[in-house]
């Protein structure tokens, strides 16, 4: 990309990710068919696309919009290499136990930002009666005496609550999840269960109940917008001085975002289902960010923030309280001139006046799309390796960034010292 051009100008933001994933694996729990409307073109939706064909569901793509049958369900063990693939894999677990009370699955895969381990799904479904032996990093669980039940978490780890509210959506009785997550994609979930038939209530407080059906049946349904990627587009309008717009976008679901780039100088307000962003020509740094879970500031908008503090007036200081090594993104943006220095779980970003372009590669998914933030801002022409990282949560990003006028593509480039052609991010000259 060649950066220094000001973004100007309206988008679509996407569906939620983090909404559509969970909400493919509870399309396996109803009786019929489920639709599930604009959903993103991504990697990680063709991965979980894949694992529902292996386990025997019809799938199939109309247009944006995701069509399950699940009359074929048969396999109750999923694939290693498509588990690997993704950490999403691991919200099949509940639905596969409450529909086969059986299921193997090894591991999940994803981006290299911390341990993140699963004992959380364990502990809850272990709670719902599921017997889980762990033989050679593959899990073998038995749900035959599953039933309702108390579960509590002892952090509100969002996958684990899902995964809960799944598996007990058709148990008879009534599960209480204590301490569960409160993520607008949780809210979602239970909007999605509801539409089946389901019964669930408390979604975004701490205390969710899940009062079992005998059964769900089919539905349509459109998840929420995503709110990261929303944000990842305010701050690199927020990065170059920009004025832009971002249909089908929850203002409510973006105030972390939105008043940090407030405090750093930004004009942000919401009208209707719009998010309106007005940046100054250059910003001012905020004094503290601390990634925590919802409703405080998500930690898939860190790597994004700590882009704009990169290029903001004043010292900015970020700490990550959610994952261990989610720093992935601070060599690269020092390469392009950067000045991160980093000590445990926390950064000190003394911002510069200018940032210069580089070769980069993404190393995580939000750390990626960071590093594109920095090459908007940047003068000259930035390439970034394995794209294929960022392409798991921003469906066609080099054309929306495209759309605002930005001077983004995506290309192949073939070194000379290599025999391999390299997915790169790039900009005409």
């Amino acid at each position: 990309m060649h950066g220094g051009e000001r973004l100007q100008g309206e988008v679509m933001v996407p569906t939620a990710k983090n909404a559509v994933l969970p909400m493919l694996a509870a399309a396996i729990l109803p009786e019929g068919e489920v639709t599930l409307c604009r959903c993103p073109a991504i990697r990680d939706v063709d991965a979980m696309v894949d694992i529902l064909t292996t386990l025997g569901c019809s799938v199939a793509w109309e247009g944006e919009d995701i069509r399950i049958r699940n009359q074929g369900l048969s396999h109750w063990e999923m694939p290693d290499a498509l588990s690997h693939q993704i950490r999403s894999s691991i919200f099949l677990l509940g639905p596969i136990l409450a529909k086969m009370r059986r299921a193997t699955v090894s591991y999940p895969g994803g981006c290299e930002i911390g341990l993140r381990p699963i004992d959380l799904h364990l502990k809850g479904l272990r709670a719902l009666g599921v017997r889980i032996m762990d033989e050679g990093g593959r899990l073998y669980c038995d749900g035959r005496n599953m039933h309702a039940g108390d579960v509590y978490f002892d952090y509100p780890s969002v996958g684990a609550t899902e995964n809960v509210m799944m598996a007990s959506a058709m148990l008879k009785g009534t599960t209480v999840i204590h301490n569960a997550a409160r993520e607008p994609e949780i809210v979602d979930l239970q909007g999605f269960i509801n539409a089946m038939g389901g019964c669930v209530i408390g979604a975004g407080t701490q205390v969710i109940e899940v009062r079992g059906v005998e059964a769900l049946h089919g539905t349509s349904y459109t998840p929420i917008p995503d709110r990261i990627a929303a944000g990842t587009l305010l701050c690199a309008g927020a990065m170059t001085g920009g004025s832009i717009t971002l249909e089908n976008a929850s203002f409510y679901d973006l105030l972390p975002v939105t008043e940090k780039l407030k405090e750093m100088g930004c004009r942000v307000w919401g009208e209707g289902e719009k998010v309106m962003l007005d940046a100054p020509q250059r910003l001012r740094s905020f004094s503290q960010l601390q990634t925590q879970p919802h409703p405080g500031f998500p930690t898939d908008m860190q790597s994004p923030m700590m882009a704009a503090a990169c290029v903001a007036e004043g010292t900015s200081v970020v700490i990550e309280n959610v994952f261990e090594n989610r720093f992935g993104q601070v060599a690269d943006l020092c390469r392009m001139g950067a000045d991160i220095r980093v000590n445990g779980r926390m950064a000190v970003i003394q911002g510069v006046k200018e940032m210069h372009g580089a070769r980069v590669r993404a190393r995580d998914l939000r750390g990626g799309a960071a590093l594109v933030l920095a090459g908007l801002a940047a003068q000259g022409d930035t390439l970034i390796d394995q794209i294929a990282l960022i392409d798991r949560g921003y469906p066609h990003l080099e054309e929306t960034i495209s759309a605002l006028g930005g001077r983004m593509e995506r290309v192949q480039v073939h070194e000379h010292e290599q025999t391999e052609v390299h997915d790169v991010t790039a900009a005409a000259p």
